[in-house]
């Protein structure tokens, strides 16, 4: 099958190689370069790198909305679009050119988790199971007909970035189980139960920070849905302290309030405490937290937020 390819960040890497080895892959797709760290050095995204490896040729619009880009479909003239966290809406006379449609590898067991965060936010929110969809799509957000689905278990310890890495392994699998279910005309696309959706909405410094009245088991979640990135965080005197992992902890107190800061950093919440096992002070490397507070000390009543 001859097969445009769109995606950007290193999770699309998986099925890209999936497919060069299986189709073949006309070009591909992704957003532009970008300045990167604080040199502002021009970076090319992981599918870029992963193409030109490859010798595919590589187009990157700036828009798909002007209409342009009608141009490089009727030069490459694919049968399939793939998609895989490209970053960019795809118009009805895109989705409309292939044959065979715009399949998306989407990080969720759709209708659930629609957008931008599905993997952050089906742990946040404490799901015990989610997977891959693949789907063909439509001009809604991820609303289209659902071609073939992959469940996967969340254990409770388990962190998106954990998650993540599961996805990539079994993402171009599925991904060329549909491509041949499609050209053999083995699959039945299926309309999602839209009663059933919720969504996963970018995220940002306000539903990334940690609140403190919540549950110790909501934060906890918190903090394993947003690690490694974007990480959830609060602040200590006055500094932004990112934590990566922590615990349910022992005692009360108020929320937010330190309760102990010898040995181990346990900080009061709604229902208990939760004990902040790894963070990252402002200016700082991550660490354990025993480590942390060898070198900064933190009074017994402090209050973090």
């Amino acid at each position: 099958m001859r097969v445009m390819f769109m995606g950007t960040p290193d999770i699309a890497v998986g099925c890209l190689d999936a497919l060069a080895k299986a189709h073949n892959v006309c070009c591909v797709v992704t957003k532009e370069d970008k300045p990167k760290g604080r040199g502002g050095k021009i970076a090319f995204s992981k599918v870029k790198e992963r193409a030109l490896e490859l010798g595919i040729d590589v187009i990157q619009p700036k828009t798909l909305k002007d209409g342009k880009f009608i141009e490089v479909l009727e030069k490459y003239q694919p049968d399939v679009i793939v998609v895989v966290a490209y970053g960019l809406i795809l118009p009805k006379y895109v989705l409309d050119f292939p044959k065979y449609g715009c399949v998306n590898v989407h990080t969720s067991l759709l209708p659930k988790y629609r957008g931008a965060a599905p993997i952050q936010w089906c742990i946040i929110k404490g799901e015990k199971v989610s997977g891959i969809t693949t789907m063909l799509m439509d001009e809604g957000v991820d609303t289209g007909d659902i071609l073939l689905c992959e469940k996967v278990q969340i254990s409770e310890d388990m962190t998106a970035g954990e998650l993540h890495d599961i996805y990539c392994k079994i993402g171009s699998n599925l991904l060329l189980k549909t491509l041949d279910g499609l050209e053999k005309g083995t699959i039945v696309p299926k309309k999602q139960d839209d009663g059933q959706c919720c969504y996963a909405p970018m995220l940002d410094n306000e539903n990334t920070k940690i609140n403190w009245n919540m549950s110790a088991k909501d934060i906890i979640n918190l903090v394993r849905g947003l690690n490694p990135f974007p990480t959830a965080y609060t602040f200590l005197d006055g500094k932004k302290l990112k934590v990566y992992r922590c615990k349910a902890g022992g005692g009360t107190g108020s929320p937010g309030e330190v309760i102990c800061s010898k040995d181990k950093l346990v900080v009061g919440c709604a229902d208990g405490s939760v004990e902040l096992t790894e963070l990252q002070l402002e200016g700082k490397r991550k660490m354990p937290a025993a480590d942390f507070l060898r070198g900064y000390k933190i009074e017994k009543g402090t209050v973090l937020g």
